[in-house]
């Protein structure tokens, strides 16, 4: 980018405002601002100070123009936020107001900014997952339907699945989502929906071959590779397991992996691509905990518990990659922290940090986001840090109930509670600019 100078007056509903070029090219090029200039970042000018007429609320243009100028954001206690961030989105510098308004997710400095309430049961059915998308939004699954909440937290239109129950979902980019029900996949039991609209963009397809091998097959658990692949638990009412390999471009079936020989491995609870080793990681709760290793070029697979006599292994209820340090970090009841290197085949647990006894529900859950480690039990999230792995901080606010799933994207973190459908999500204040 260039540095332009001359002066600009906007005219925005009314009111005069004098900027420079140069405060308007910091909103980027696909920004409002970015038509004004020519691709050498020069603004289009015939004289020395250009008037650009916009027909937009003059209040809310004044603070987000001091937000190109100074990198802050300051609003008036007379502006509404929610207006202003929409005014934000119409000038395409939402990113800018975003990064004023919070910095990196940090566990250790995350404070609670606010929560999502409001919502009922729907035929009974309670909220069960929770997936953050890059941007910063969620969608929450509850029985039939998924709600999604943009990045101001309003909801957009409700996804329902009609006569299904949805198994999982998974954000594809910021614009767009996979759910997968407990219809058969050759029915057109996954889909790509638009995240704003609710709209189906298209059915992921099944191959003849599939047809034939497992008809009534469903799919569950999702996981995301790299190249545009989107992976799936599999299984039948009779146990038929496998996993499924599709294009997000195209919704096209590429490769099934059946595990039918493997009696340890029916529905997996969590799937996750390993992009330095080209690998899929795939835990197992049921009938026994296990956690595989797919390289799907090669055709082969590691059973990495399958031989682990550790009798703590049974209590295993999540597990995480940690690609720095090439473990898996495995998460057991009672907020049991253990350790495994995946490069070895002889490898066991390493258990190294074990809470108290808890009474009450839990529901142990597992994240590694920036160097730090998040594990959920009951109403509270540990966070731990360090080469020990030693619990720092400690998230705990809403009296919602336990937490039965948490999910950080986009510099926030979303804890959903189960007995009243509450969704409490945190922040890192950002740094003040000195």
């Amino acid at each position: 980018m260039g540095t332009p100078k001359d002066k600009v007056k906007l005219n925005v509903g009314g009111k005069m405002f004098e900027t420079t070029a140069t405060t308007l090219a910091g909103a980027g090029r696909n920004s409002f601002f970015g038509a004004m200039f020519d691709e050498n970042w020069n603004l289009h000018s015939d004289g020395e100070i250009t008037e650009h007429f916009i027909d937009r609320n003059p209040e809310h243009f004044g603070v987000l123009l001091d937000l190109l100028r100074t990198g802050e954001l300051d609003i008036p206690p007379k502006i509404d936020k929610k207006p202003l961030y929409r005014e934000a989105k119409y000038y395409g510098i939402l990113d800018h107001v975003r990064s004023a308004k919070w910095g990196l997710f940090d566990g250790n400095r995350a404070r609670l900014a606010q929560s999502i309430t409001g919502w009922s049961a729907s035929d009974g059915e309670v909220a069960q997952t929770i997936r953050a998308s890059p941007s910063g939004w969620c969608c929450v699954t509850q029985g039939s339907v998924v709600r999604v909440y943009d990045w101001m937290l309003e909801e957009h239109p409700i996804i329902h699945i009609e006569h299904n129950k949805v198994n999982d979902v998974g954000w594809v980019d910021s614009e767009s989502i996979v759910i997968s029900s407990d219809e058969k996949l050759a029915s057109g039991g996954m889909g790509l929906f638009n995240a704003s609209t609710g709209e189906l963009r298209y059915k992921f397809q099944v191959t003849d071959k599939l047809r034939t091998l497992a008809p009534l097959v469903t799919a569950s658990t999702l996981g995301f590779g790299s190249d545009n692949k989107l992976f799936s638990s599999c299984e039948n009412a009779d146990g038929y397991p496998g996993i499924g390999i599709w294009d997000l471009v195209t919704g096209k079936l590429i490769d099934f992996r059946s595990l039918a020989r493997h009696h340890s491995l029916r529905k997996a609870t969590r799937l996750q691509w390993l992009p330095d080793y080209n690998c899929l990681m795939a835990l197992y709760l049921y009938p026994k905990v296990d956690i595989a290793l797919f390289e799907f070029q090669q055709n082969a697979m590691c059973q990495l518990l399958a031989e682990d006599q550790n009798k703590h292994s049974s209590t295993i209820r999540d597990a995480t990659v940690i690609g720095e340090s090439s473990s898996i970090c495995v998460l057991g009841l009672n907020e049991c922290l253990g350790f495994l290197d995946f490069r070895r085949t002889d490898t066991s647990v390493n258990w190294r940090y074990k809470k108290d006894s808890s009474s009450g529900l839990c529901f142990p859950k597992l994240a590694f986001h920036r160097g730090e480690l998040f594990s959920s039990l009951n109403d509270s999230i540990s966070v731990y840090c360090g080469s020990d792995w030693l619990p720092t901080s400690q998230l705990r606010k809403s009296p919602g109930g336990p937490i039965c799933d948490f999910s950080i994207g986009g510099d926030r973190l979303f804890a959903l509670h189960k007995d009243e459908n509450v969704v409490d999500v945190w922040e890192t204040p950002r740094p003040p600019v000195i």
